[in-house]
């Protein structure tokens, strides 16, 4: 039996964080592709302007507002696209949030909401969407991931150990979900121009725009297999060097990223820890 692959006659589309960055333009990708689009994100975070910008495509986009920290509020959110537009076809969990941690000024509070935003935030949405995709017997699930995951990048202490959890979470999840006909893939981008790697502070290369990046996720959605990795030449040299010693890519990624230059807390004084 071939793994189902999501199309638009078959349902909705839901992607969380889809009010910025890769998010939205995924989000433009899909409805121009016949879907209807759910997006939660924050009530904070409006997209009116995005649901005006795909009027004139196949698909359209709904909004469904939610934290996806909030657990109850996640299933509800679940359930209630459900009920009002439709099963869902595709999840994509793209919500993410990232803050800098350096080792010599660390913080238990950025940890914490790194790790509730990246991962929990997508338990929160995971367990509820696929008791519903069992129960349409099929379901295409999409987790972004990063090439962070691949090994550590300064000031990646928490966001990467995030995505280095996610691959993990898909990779095992795989061996289940395809026997409930639900595809799993996850994504690892590159480095993205977002607002979120703009606050890097890390030299970044092969920095691609937030349109490049989800034309590639929709052609992966598509077509692609368990992981989706882009730019490709970027990122198979990445792999190639997780392989080195680690002594040498330590060096090797201090120099690259201009890390080794810095000064301790970027020149400011140290806060203290929290």
């Amino acid at each position: 039996m071939t793994l189902y692959r999501a199309s638009p006659k078959d349902g909705v589309a839901w992607i969380t964080g889809g009010s910025s960055g890769i998010g939205r333009e995924l989000a433009k990708e899909l409805a121009a592709k016949g879907f209807t689009v759910a997006i939660t994100a924050r009530e904070e975070d409006p997209i009116d302007l995005l649901i005006a910008e795909v009027a004139s495509l196949p698909g359209r986009i709904v909004a469904y507002p939610c934290d996806v920290t909030d657990e109850l509020g996640m299933a509800d959110t679940v359930a209630t696209i459900e009920a009002e537009i439709g099963p869902i076809a595709l999840a994509i969990f793209n919500a993410g949030s990232y803050t800098q941690v350096a080792g010599d000024n660390l913080s238990v509070r950025k940890f914490r909401r790194t790790y509730d935003v990246n991962v929990m935030g997508i338990v929160h949405g995971l367990v509820p969407v696929v008791k519903f995709m069992r129960r349409h017997g099929r379901g295409h699930i999409v987790m972004v991931g990063s090439i962070s995951a691949y090994f550590g990048w300064p000031t990646t202490a928490a966001y990467g150990a995030t995505k280095a959890a996610i691959n993990i979470m898909a990779q095992s999840l795989k061996f289940d979900l395809d026997k409930l006909n639900i595809r799993i893939q996850v994504m690892n981008p590159g480095f993205i121009d977002t607002p979120m790697t703009q606050k890097n502070g890390v030299r970044l290369p092969a920095l691609i725009s937030s349109a490049c990046a989800a034309d590639k996720m929709m052609r992966g959605i598509q077509n692609g297999g368990f992981e989706i990795t882009f730019p490709r030449r970027f990122t198979l040299w990445l792999k190639v060097l997780g392989m080195l010693p680690h002594p040498l890519r330590h060096w090797f990624l201090n120099r690259m990223t201009g890390w080794g230059d810095r000064p301790l807390s970027f020149g400011r004084k140290p806060r203290q820890p929290i």
